[in-house]
């Protein structure tokens, strides 16, 4: 990337637009898993989905490989750089563009956060469902990259649901729309197949959002349990009752000592601590919470809070959504994973997480969706031991490995990128991956945007951009490339 190419990008972006001294660069080094670490060779921030579509033409024809990138707060290492490519920061494009409320939707840039929507629209009655924890810092544009979930998709659904129309810029700069400002456009579901491609078919520019109705009321409850089999029990006796609520936390006793520790949300020193959410109109909600609470007690709750005030209810959930951060309080280093297992599997395979960390010495916390099956499985380590992080990488493979055996999958919602990657063997058989390849090379066949994340070997059309070089298989007559 020589002065002339890095000339052209600043004629686009500006001076201040253009991000190219090493200290400046380490910045972007990675996002919020540290354990991959690469140092891009410019940092771009563009303001306009014009300059998006010149910053890509030039990479197009140079074939300069591009990782688009909003707050940084992925877990799976999606917004990892490339080695001798660039990362376009999409932060600058941050404004939200139209609101209509009379048609409930909303249209964005890729650099809005996602707790600003919902505080825009909450006077007219409205909110964003999706809501990862970091939703206060983390970006749109990132949400559609991972196909976000949070705590509430139990009922609302994750991002893919609240997205109804995009507007891509393509890896040769050419810009495309996907989807409508209708809910059912007569075509191949494009927009679908966008959300959740983890920043690999192109970069979004412009995001139109689903809005939901705030319910009548809102209604939360914490109950406590001597141990976490009770509350998984609980937790499938809820959702066999034909009761949906908004969400259903779980919290083993590590996890809630961290968030104590961090926060102070007033939890009880419990084995397990289960928060269940109901929202809609108020009658319902009321017969519902009752029928809740019976089945807490049944199933060995010791103790049950129902939270009276909106202040109450912000402080029960400030533990949970404080939970991952606050892992430092207990161990100087941890893997946040992310699997998905079937609600009835709860109760054996947390067991057979604690058998793994009691055989290999490692603890882990758990902290998770239990409505959906959505483990998140904090694996803590000390990095400064000799061995160590080996180790808990080694348990957090075979925790992924559990939840594909139970029936279930290697992420929920924090993506593949990076991290699991070699995972998704775990699920799909070469023919699977080989059609998920012919579809990436569709919208990217010269593999140039967010090259080497998500499949674990190249594939068809190759994985990384420049001059092909042949596998030895191939230099000695074995094996051939289609």
């Amino acid at each position: 990337m020589g002065p002339q190419i890095l000339s052209e990008f600043r004629q686009i972006v500006g001076k201040e637009g253009l991000i190219c001294e090493a200290d400046q660069l380490r910045t972007y080094e990675c996002d919020a898993l540290t354990n991959f670490r690469v140092v891009p060779k410019a940092v771009l921030l563009p303001s306009t989905t014009e300059q998006v579509q010149a910053i890509l033409r030039i990479c197009h024809r140079e074939r300069i490989p591009f990782v688009a990138r909003g707050s940084g707060t992925g877990l799976s290492g999606g917004a990892l750089p490339v080695d001798k490519g660039i990362v376009i920061s999409l932060t600058r494009m941050n404004r939200i563009l139209e609101l209509d409320i009379p048609n409930a939707r909303a249209v964005v840039e890729p650099g809005v956060i996602n707790s600003q929507i919902t505080q825009q629209v909450a006077p007219h009655g409205y909110f964003y469902a999706p809501d990862p924890s970091s939703q206060t810092v983390c970006t749109i544009g990132g949400n559609v990259a991972e196909n976000s979930g949070g705590a509430h998709c139990l009922k609302y659904g994750f991002t893919t649901t609240h997205v109804i129309g995009l507007e891509v810029v393509l890896p040769d700069g050419s810009l495309v729309h996907l989807g409508s400002q209708t809910l059912d456009k007569p075509e191949y579901d494009l927009t679908g197949v966008f959300v959740g491609s983890e920043g690999t078919l192109g970069i979004a520019t412009k995001i139109t959002l689903r809005l939901t109705k705030r319910p009548e009321m809102i209604q939360i409850l914490l109950a406590a349990f001597h141990t976490i089999n009770e509350a998984g029990e609980a937790v499938s006796e809820i959702i066999a009752a034909g009761v949906l609520p908004a969400a259903i936390e779980m919290m083993d006793n590590l996890s809630i000592q961290a968030a104590e520790a961090a926060v102070h949300a007033g939890y009880p020193n419990c084995g397990a601590l289960l928060l269940v959410e109901l929202d809609g109109p108020q009658a319902e909600v009321e017969c519902l919470m009752k029928q809740v609470r019976e089945i807490c007690m049944r199933c060995g709750s010791w103790e049950i809070r129902l939270a009276h005030s909106e202040e109450e209810r912000l402080k029960f959930w400030k533990g949970r959504k404080a939970a991952f951060a606050a892992m430092g309080r207990i161990s100087p280093n941890y893997i946040v994973q992310d699997g998905v297992i079937p609600r009835t599997a709860l109760p054996r395979v947390l067991g057979e997480i604690e058998k793994l960390s009691q055989q290999s010495g490692v603890r882990v916390a758990n902290v998770f969706h239990a409505g959906d099956g959505n483990l998140h499985p904090l694996v803590l380590y000390d990095r400064r031991i000799p061995g160590q992080e080996e180790l808990a990488e080694e348990v957090s493979y075979k925790i992924l490995e559990m939840c594909v055996a139970a029936g279930g999958s290697i992420t929920g919602e924090h993506g593949v990128g990076e991290d699991k990657k070699r995972a998704m063997s775990f699920m799909f058989a070469e023919p699977d991956l080989a059609t998920m390849q012919l579809v990436r090379c569709a919208f990217d066949p010269e593999q140039l945007s967010n090259p080497d994340k998500v499949f674990p070997t190249p594939r068809l059309c190759a994985e990384k951009p420049g001059p092909y070089q042949p596998h030895p298989l191939e230099v000695a007559g074995i094996a051939e490339l289609f």
